[in-house]
C-alpha cells in the first residue's frame, strides 16, 4: 500500500485533509516507514479553496484512483452536499477493480452517494448516524466502533477517529512498527482501546459499563496474548456470559473476539518478527499461537509472505524505502 489518493473536491474538510497529509506525506524511511506517493486527485485540476480559507491544488485526475493502492475520501464540511457524478463513477471503477477506499467522518455520505455502501456496514460521525441510515435505509449504519470495514469499503466515526483509521490502515499494509512510527511522529497513540459509543450525546449509564468492560477486556488481552484466550475467558473477565459478550464485543468495535484476537496475534508477531532475532515457533508462542503450523497459516493468509521472508522484507526495509505488501 504505498501508492495512496486523496479524493479532493471544493467543500471537504480542512482537518481530514491535514490527517491523511500527515499519515502518508512525510518521508519517515530513517526510522523504518516505506515511502509513500501521495497524490491529490480531483475533477478540475485549478486550485480550489478549503472551508477555512486554505487553498488545494490537485496534482492527478480521477484516472489515477485506479492505479492507487489506497483511495481516501475526506468528509465534506457540509456532508449533504452531492458529489459530482465523475467522481463517484470513479470511486465505483476503482472499487470495482479492487482498489480499497476509506472513508473519514462524513465521508461515508460520498460512498453511500456512490452506491458502494448498498448492503454493507458503515460508521460516521454519532450525529450524523441518523441521517445517513435515513437518507440511505439500505447502509447498515452502526453507532458504536471508531471505524468498520466491509468488502474493502472502510468508515470511520467522527473527526478524530480518522487519525485511528489511518493508523489502522499502515499497520494491516506494513506492520504494527511502521503504524507505531508515524503516531510517535503525530504525538498520538498507535490505537485506541475504546470505542465510538464513550462519545455519544447523552450515553446511559449501563452504555458506560459496557463500553468501559469491554475496553479493560481488551486492554487485559493485549497483555496476555501468549495465553490460551477464548470467548468464555474474555466473558469471564467483563462480567457477562459468553454469547451476551461476543454480542457486545461486535457492537462495539465490529468485529468478533475471535478474528479480533487473531488480528491483535498477528500485529504482535509482525512486531516480534520486525524487532527481534526470536526463532519462527518462539515468536508463535509469544504471540499466541497453539503451534507453529496454525502461526503459519494465519501468518500467510494475512500477509501473503512466510514469517521468515516477512523478517527479511522488514530487515531490509528502512534502507531501501520500500516495506512489505499486505496481501489481503
Amino acid at each position: 500500500m504505498h501508492r495512496v489518493a486523496i479524493v479532493a473536491q471544493p467543500g471537504i474538510r480542512s482537518f481530514d485533509l491535514a490527517v491523511i497529509t500527515e499519515v502518508w506525506g512525510p518521508d519517515r524511511s530513517r526510522v523504518g516507514v516505506p515511502a509513500f506517493e501521495l497524490r491529490r486527485c480531483a475533477l478540475d485540476p485549478a486550485p480550489f479553496e478549503l472551508p477555512g480559507g486554505l487553498t488545494l491544488t490537485p496534482d492527478r485526475g480521477l484516472d489515477w484512483l485506479g492505479r492507487a493502492d489506497l483511495i481516501v475520501v475526506p468528509a465534506l464540511a457540509e456532508p449533504f452536499d452531492p458529489t459530482p457524478e465523475p467522481v463517484l463513477a470513479a470511486l465505483r471503477e476503482a472499487h470495482a477493480r479492487g482498489v480499497p477506499v476509506a472513508a473519514l467522518c462524513a465521508g461515508a455520505f460520498v460512498l453511500a452517494e456512490a452506491g458502494l455502501l448498498e448492503g454493507r456496514r458503515a460508521v460516521t460521525h454519532w450525529w450524523l448516524a441518523p441521517q445517513l441510515a435515513a437518507r440511505h435505509p439500505g447502509v447498515l449504519v452502526e453507532e458504536a466502533p471508531l471505524f468498520v470495514e466491509d468488502e474493502g469499503l472502510w468508515t470511520s466515526a467522527g473527526v478524530a477517529s480518522g487519525i485511528d483509521l489511518c493508523l489502522h490502515l499502515v499497520r494491516e499494509a506494513h506492520g504494527a512498527e511502521a503504524a507505531a512510527a508515524i503516531a510517535r511522529s503525530m504525538v498520538t497513540g498507535p490505537f485506541r482501546t475504546g470505542d465510538h459509543a464513550q462519545y455519544l450525546d447523552r450515553p446511559t449509564p449501563a452504555a458506560d459499563r459496557t463500553a468501559e468492560a469491554l475496553a479493560a477486556v481488551r486492554e487485559q488481552a493485549l497483555r496476555r496474548l501468549h495465553e490460551p484466550l477464548d470467548v468464555p475467558t474474555l466473558a469471564r473477565w467483563a462480567g457477562m456470559s459468553p454469547r451476551s459478550f461476543a454480542r457486545h464485543f461486535l457492537a462495539a468495535t465490529g468485529t468478533t473476539p475471535h478474528k479480533w484476537l487473531l488480528s491483535r496475534r498477528l500485529d504482535e508477531a509482525r512486531k516480534l518478527l520486525e524487532r527481534t532475532d526470536r526463532s519462527i515457533p518462539e515468536v508463535a508462542r509469544r504471540a499466541g499461537f497453539a503451534s507453529e503450523v496454525t502461526f503459519r497459516q494465519h501468518f500467510g493468509a494475512r500477509v501473503g509472505l512466510s514469517p521468515r521472508a516477512y523478517r527479511a522484507a522488514s530487515a531490509a526495509a528502512p534502507a531501501g524505502g520500500d516495506s512489505v505488501r499486505n496481501g489481503s
